[in-house]
């Protein structure tokens, strides 16, 4: 580019202005300068028209959402709320989800010592807008979540109702950083940023995906207005019937000690779920899991 500018500005010259064949060529130039500022524009406009896509993005990108519609499982673990001082609150965790044509399904139920089940069906649409329904404890009858309650703690962890899906992946605005090592891991990073259109109490999303595997190791989460941040650590990463998944996933919320930790200890990759098993008023999920 400013090879060129200097040609256009000897052109210029009233030594060279003198020739008619010269003139001449000041309008050639005159008429690539132009173009050329018309193609700063457009990218300037439009940075996808002069610049290609990002490989790394669409890789990072195209596989989580691809991870994501292939979910069928059925699992059960622990949810763990770890205060500062070490002690521990355990709650028993039973979920099951499935992929389907409109989007993800999910069911899951929580309860632990002394306190009733919570039971949530969330289901995310293949845009990313997610809708949440819930039987809370002292309710007999399921009823949507308004979207006031979704940041609120579940069952007192630094889990939200939100947190329980990665409807960043399908936001429309999804920004490739540079590649990052966490850890040992050489990572591909992955921001996704909400729009007005997008129901999440999250600005943005920025996840280190490993690049081996196509896994994220890490998430940092923005929430909007006030710009604290939730880190949320993938452990014991593993590859069962050619899908990788994390066998515990810790959330620990900006200027807040301690931490929670959400631990599998078993389930199925392959579950053959279908529409019928995510009836939130229908049998308990812990009691067909025990089937």
């Amino acid at each position: 580019m400013n090879f060129l500018w200097r040609v256009v500005m000897l052109t210029r010259t009233r030594k060279f202005g003198q020739y008619p064949e010269v003139r001449r060529a000041n309008r050639v130039f005159g008429t690539i300068h132009a173009s050329l500022a018309l193609l700063v524009l457009l990218s300037l406009a439009d940075p996808s028209r002069a610049v290609a896509a990002n490989p790394d993005q669409d890789t990072a990108l195209t596989s989580s959402r691809q991870r994501i519609e292939k979910l069928d499982y059925r699992t059960t673990g622990r949810l763990t709320r770890v205060e500062a001082n070490g002690k521990r609150t355990n709650y028993k965790f039973v979920a099951k989800a499935h992929w389907f044509p409109d989007g993800l399904r999910l069911l899951c139920e929580i309860s632990g010592p002394g306190s009733e089940k919570t039971r949530l069906l969330l289901h995310m649409s293949v845009t990313g807008n997610v809708t949440i329904e819930a039987v809370l404890p002292g309710e007999k009858a399921a009823s949507v979540l308004p979207f006031e309650r979704w940041n609120d703690p579940l069952v007192g962890t630094d889990f939200s109702y939100e947190d329980m899906v990665e409807n960043q992946f399908f936001w429309k605005n999804q920004q490739p950083l540079p590649p990052e090592k966490y850890g040992a891991r050489d990572c591909l990073v992955l921001k996704s940023k909400s729009g007005p259109q997008d129901q999440t109490y999250y600005d943005s999303a920025t996840s280190w995906i490993d690049r081996t595997i196509l896994y994220p190791v890490h998430v940092v989460k923005t929430l909007r207005g006030t710009g604290q941040q939730k880190e949320f650590i993938y452990y014991g990463l593993r590859q069962v019937g050619g899908l990788w998944s994390a066998t515990q996933v810790e959330a620990k919320l900006q200027g807040k000690p301690g931490s929670s930790i959400l631990v599998i200890e078993r389930g199925s990759g392959k579950a053959h779920l279908e529409r019928k098993d995510f009836d939130l008023s229908h049998v308990s999920v812990q009691e067909e899991t025990a089937k």
